[in-house]
């Protein structure tokens, strides 16, 4: 088997350190090539305040230098909400039966069963569960249901098959909050060392938030 493709998204509004620091350890733990995929609507959330362009911009200024890490703008392009089956629908007919990982924080991951088509999700791709230590969250039945023959821990297993397994990956939490970065740049202020240094290269792209 190929080396696994894993997908990450989100608003990403803006994108901040804890989410890059997160996408490339997994990317270690996988070793896999990992993108980021912004959420165009998405369906568990409000809508960013950032627009589909800019975040473009703050996501392309905080992932130069490095090839580890990859944008993915499909969702962007795409009318309506995001559902993520959709994608890795889509993802799956152009990787053939490379591995996929979609990587979800351990809380969004307790809420799959709220999500569009979930079950599918298992056809079409693996889960890797972005863990953080000393942090417990109770799985609903049904999720700890559909998992009970799917969970492996050893990643590498997921280079064997296409899609269909569960493992868990013990990320360091870096508790940086896009709310709260948001508030500070209103302010004024300048979080400096919450976001990746790219996005201050260029006065235009924190723009959105500032001034609000």
């Amino acid at each position: 088997m190929s080396r696994p493709l894993a997908v990450f998204g989100g608003t990403f509004d803006p994108i901040h350190l804890g989410h890059l620091s997160v996408a490339w350890e997994a990317s270690e733990l996988l070793d896999a090539e990992v993108r980021l995929m912004p959420a165009s609507v998405p369906p568990h959330r409000p809508s960013p305040l950032a627009n589909a362009q800019q975040r473009v911009a703050m996501l392309k200024a905080a992932l130069q230098k490095q090839s580890r890490l990859t944008l993915d703008t499909r969702e962007l392009e795409r009318s309506g909400p995001s559902y993520t089956i959709d994608t890795l629908t889509e993802l799956r007919k152009e990787q053939g039966d490379r591995p996929l990982v979609l990587l979800l924080g351990v809380d969004a991951f307790a809420g799959l069963p709220s999500w569009h088509r979930w079950r599918e999700l298992f056809d079409v791709t693996h889960i890797g569960v972005l863990s953080r230590p000393g942090v417990q969250v109770t799985l609903p039945d049904t999720l700890l249901a559909e998992i009970a023959i799917r969970r492996t821990d050893d990643p590498s297993t997921l280079h064997a098959t296409p899609a269909g397994k569960v493992t868990e990956l013990s990320v360091t939490p870096l508790e940086i909050s896009a709310t709260r970065i948001r508030e500070l740049l209103a302010e004024g202020r300048d979080p400096r060392y919450l976001l990746p240094c790219g996005l201050f290269d260029d006065p235009s792209i924190l723009a959105p938030y500032r001034n609000r």
